[in-house]
């Protein structure tokens, strides 16, 4: 990738308490999906009542540090976009919902 535009697109996110999250589309220029093993947390999730980020939804995954992702290719998500949403551990909390373990 060497562009924004490659960059795949965070296509939807279902968590209501994120101060990012307008109308199921999330507004920040770009997200780091992190976490733990066996859990890949939106690392940009901020439980704020506060509206924050972008005017237009143009989130993009700038980066992914689940290296056992099988869309990761060194720390670069290569899905064609990703899905965010309550995470099965802990539904008030942000999780990548296209992480796929390989």
């Amino acid at each position: 990738m060497s562009t924004l535009m490659e960059m795949p697109e965070v296509a939807e996110c279902s968590v209501e308490g994120c101060g990012y999250n307008h109308d199921h589309g999330c507004h920040a220029g770009a997200v780091t999906i992190a976490g733990h093993a066996g859990d890949a947390a939106c690392a940009t999730f901020i439980p704020l009542s506060t509206k924050g980020g972008l005017e237009k939804v143009v989130a993009h995954v700038g980066a992914c540090q689940r290296g056992e992702c099988a869309h990761n290719d060194h720390l670069e998500c290569t899905a064609g976009s990703i899905r965010v949403g309550p995470g099965p551990q802990d539904p008030a909390h942000a999780d990548c919902l296209t992480f796929q373990a390989h």
